[in-house]
């Protein structure tokens, strides 16, 4: 039996562009429900991030504090999820449950996770996120990341695991063989250190990408692309084939 190539054990539509916390923009809040509907009415991947809450319960955000995508303050954290029930996003969806998003989705397109780490409980957050995760049936159709490195060890080989990098945090580009790809900040993307990993069969994504002129000048350097602001069929008609 041939072996199987890195490539393949993703959908192929995270090589046609993810989208940042959905397909935000134009009145629709990253990060909601409204947003994840229309990546999958696009058939794009979407990424999200998901927080833990004080009663154990997984929260989607970005942040660790609502006050940006809601206007009201609070550290999620911090609170429980009747707490966080009272707050709305700007476009006056409700702040999602990690499980409402699974829901909505149903395996239909590629989810990218990302396990926003705070204040070191990347164990019962990784725990919370595989548990959640048991009933998927499709393996590609979920896509794991995370900045702290712990929070993705431990968690078997079931999905693809993808070590997140930033450029003022460039240590951590020690640590990429542990896991089956990067992704990384667009200011390293180009290194020569980057193109030596992908010659030898390394996987890279490039974060976050916001015009079409500058896809045009990471794509090459990159396997995925997670993007924002760009129009979708301007983002298929430039990845098409990658």
């Amino acid at each position: 039996m041939a072996k199987q190539n890195k490539k393949e054990k993703y959908d192929p539509r995270v090589y046609r562009g993810i989208c940042h916390r959905g397909l935000h923009g134009d009145g629709v809040t990253e990060n909601g429900l409204l947003a994840f509907k229309k990546a999958i009415d696009n058939d794009m991947a979407f990424e999200l991030d998901v927080h833990l809450t004080k009663d154990g319960k997984l929260i989607v955000c970005h942040d660790d504090d609502l006050k940006r995508t809601t206007g009201k303050a609070g550290i999620i954290e911090d609170l429980t999820l009747e707490e966080i029930a009272q707050y709305r996003l700007l476009d006056g969806e409700k702040v999602p449950l990690f499980q409402e998003v699974l829901d909505l989705n149903q395996e239909r397109v590629p989810i990218v996770v990302e396990l926003k780490v705070h204040e070191g409980n990347y164990k019962p957050l990784r725990k919370a996120v595989m548990k959640a995760l048991e009933p998927i049936k499709d393996p590609k159709s979920i896509v794991l990341i995370s900045f702290d490195p712990r929070a993705l060890l431990g968690i078997g080989k079931r999905f693809q695991r993808q070590l997140l990098i930033v450029k003022e945090h460039e240590w951590t580009w020690k640590f990429r063989g542990l896991y089956d790809a990067v992704d990384l900040d667009s200011r390293m993307v180009a290194s020569k250190a980057v193109i030596k990993y992908r010659k030898k069969g390394g996987i890279v994504n490039v974060w976050t990408i916001d015009s079409l002129s500058r896809l045009n000048e990471v794509k090459e350097y990159a396997d995925m692309v997670t993007l924002q602001f760009i129009k979708p069929e301007e983002v298929k008609k430039t990845l098409e084939g990658k």
